[in-house]
């Protein structure tokens, strides 16, 4: 499994990005995806998930109403759309592909995780 994430780029206080998760080895359709974010000096931390079908999408508190996760699984891709971004959005993101079908908020639920993308959100 090689999972890649990718889209991250520099965007301004109240912009968009939409980040890509692939996986160029194997089908990840059974799983659950989630993706984390790791700011400098901090711990990584969860964003988002969603299950296997798309059918239950979950986010942290921070992220709600601003991102939306959805995936095209004839694709094997998983985005991450990320609207009215904030300073604090500024982080490393990684996506992740999960134990099972429904996502969780634990990094130990995750399997396999692609290396990372930088978004940095500036004024």
């Amino acid at each position: 499994v090689q999972l890649q994430a990718f889209g991250g780029g520099l965007v301004q206080i109240g912009g968009s990005l939409r980040l890509s998760c692939v996986n160029s080895r194997r089908t990840t359709s059974n799983n659950a995806v989630g993706w984390f974010r790791q700011a400098p000096g901090k711990e990584r931390e969860f964003v988002g998930t969603i299950s296997w079908n798309g059918g239950s999408v979950y986010y942290t508190d921070s992220v709600k109403g601003r991102f939306t996760i959805s995936r095209d699984n004839a694709k094997n891709t998983v985005y991450l759309q990320m609207n009215s971004l904030k300073p604090e959005d500024t982080a490393v993101y990684y996506c992740a592909s999960g134990r099972s079908s429904y996502g969780s908020t634990r990094t130990s639920d995750y399997v396999y995780w692609g290396q990372g993308t930088q978004v940095t959100v500036s004024s």
